[in-house]
């Protein structure tokens, strides 16, 4: 059906503004609304007050009807921008079709790591909005790290002027830091609230702590080095962490807060409580991967300690899986990172999440991790969970995955992080199109309804929005893209 220009709109303010500029971005026509009784060529946007969280029923035909939930009309939108297409003569139609939809796991996301390499507000808005077009429903923050410190703490103020100056990545060498102001992270949240994203932020503990450390070093204990630490600094020529200096390799597990100091859970109730206040929705991540500089048992003390602090701010606590090994406050969501065959002490503490009562996030490294490269000879990302193209990211099954009921699978999150980014459309390449897989795993009905093929035909169509949008995707040779 072509589009009428003007193209008339009717319905639901705050929805048919999204479409409004969605329309005028792609195609140059400029919709006007109305309210007026719809005639051919009109779009009808419209609150279901009945319809499911996020879901949401759509016919283009005559008329174009779109109805459903706050969330789900922002869905339906991304699904009918999916349907519009250029003839190649000049002239916009939709594809007619007729659809009801609603997503498979309420936790669809994205985690972007701006520790690393600092992403500024506008460059997290394009995030927000590429991500968005996808349907995912929650951005994952992970706003500290070894190499540097990214949100003003009012309590804690030498974080933001003295563990924030630099970003790592490249060869290891550092470049530009920053960290976002309190109004900086409100702009975020409000930006993705328009959306429908929620954001999770997470401050990393009780490793991947040295960036704290440089802005307070009686929090911090001395770096203690590992093998993997030592091969890898040898291996890529980066410079070994030395206390109270900023960290720019690559190298993990060397840091640690001091578990036993009263001084240290000031610390972490002070910047806990600051960012619950700052993040209206649920989820406060506290890290816990990766902690080679703690003992197990203090290791175990501190997550329980952490969770409990989240708790009692009001926050459901999330964790990396390894966090698992110890009792976590009850309702803590766990978030598995490790391979699609898991590691026996990877699947147990993932499993101690659900005996407590909490849900998992999963984040298959060698599947959803959006840093991995696609093959060797790729110039951007790593390889320590092996390479990952388009079909391994789109061919696994979330309930399948871990002995764990299916109900207990709160969903799916693919991470970027960014030793190797430096800047948004290196990013791009490593996200698109693979995070459309993970997209689509997240939202199907479930894992008998995707479709390989179907899937490569329907990826192919969204080379022209994307490239409109200025992404710059990696145009992987399993896809024939479309230029038009």
């Amino acid at each position: 059906m072509p589009l009428t220009d003007p193209l008339r709109i009717i319905g639901d303010d705050a929805a048919s503004d999204q479409l409004v500029t969605a329309i005028g971005h792609r195609t140059g026509i400029l919709p006007v609304r109305v309210d007026e009784e719809p005639r051919p060529g009109d779009v009808v946007v419209r609150i279901d007050p009945d319809a499911a969280a996020e879901a949401y029923a759509l016919t283009v035909g005559e008329i174009v009807e779109l109805t459903g939930s706050a969330n789900g009309l922002l869905h339906g939108i991304r699904t009918l921008m999916q349907l519009l297409a250029d003839d190649g003569d000049g002239r916009w139609t939709w594809r007619r079709a007729r659809i009801a939809d609603a997503p498979r796991f309420a936790y669809r996301g994205v985690m972007l790591d701006v520790a690393r390499r600092f992403f500024p507000v506008d460059e997290v808005e394009k995030v927000i909005d590429r991500i968005a077009d996808l349907k995912f429903n929650h951005l994952h923050l992970h706003l500290s790290d070894d190499q540097g410190w990214r949100i003003h703490i009012d309590s804690w103020p030498l974080l933001s002027q003295l563990s924030s100056t630099v970003s790592a990545t490249g060869d290891g060498r550092a470049t530009g830091g920053g960290c976002y102001s309190k109004d900086d992270y409100r702009t975020i949240v409000s930006y993705a609230a328009s959306r429908g994203i929620t954001i999770v932020p997470e401050i990393d503990m009780p490793g991947h702590t040295h960036a704290i450390g440089i802005a307070y070093p009686e929090l911090v204990e001395a770096p203690v080095m590992n093998e993997h630490l030592l091969d890898d600094a040898k291996r890529l020529g980066h410079a070994l962490p030395e206390a109270g200096v900023p960290y720019t390799g690559w190298g993990v597990g060397h840091s640690s807060l001091r578990i036993h100091e009263k001084r240290t859970y000031e610390f972490v109730r002070d910047v806990l409580a600051e960012l619950a206040e700052l993040t209206p929705g649920p989820y406060l991540h506290i890290g816990g991967d990766e902690s080679l500089g703690t003992s197990p048992a203090d290791f175990a003390y501190f997550i329980e300690r952490a969770t409990g602090i989240v708790q009692e701010l009001g926050k459901t606590p999330v964790a990396w899986h390894e966090a698992g090994a110890a009792e976590v406050a009850p309702g803590t969501v766990g978030q598995y990172w490790g391979l699609l065959a898991p590691d026996a002490s990877h699947a147990e503490h993932t499993a101690h999440f659900v005996e407590r009562g909490g849900r998992v996030i999963l984040s298959p490294s060698d599947a959803a991790y959006l840093d991995m490269k696609y093959d060797h000879d790729f110039p951007l990302g790593l390889a320590w969970a092996g390479t990952v193209d388009l079909h391994r990211a789109y061919d696994w099954q979330p309930t399948a995955l871990l002995d764990i009921p299916a109900d207990a699978v709160a969903g799916v999150e693919a991470p970027l992080w960014t030793e190797t980014v430096e800047s948004l459309d290196e990013a791009d390449q490593l996200m698109f199109p693979r995070i459309a897989a993970i997209a689509e795993i997240a939202w199907s009905t479930s894992d008998r309804t995707r479709d390989w093929n179907d899937f490569r035909e329907r990826l192919a169509a969204q080379a022209p929005a994307w490239r409109a949008d200025g992404i710059r995707f990696h145009p992987v040779p399993e896809i024939d893209w479309s230029d038009r």
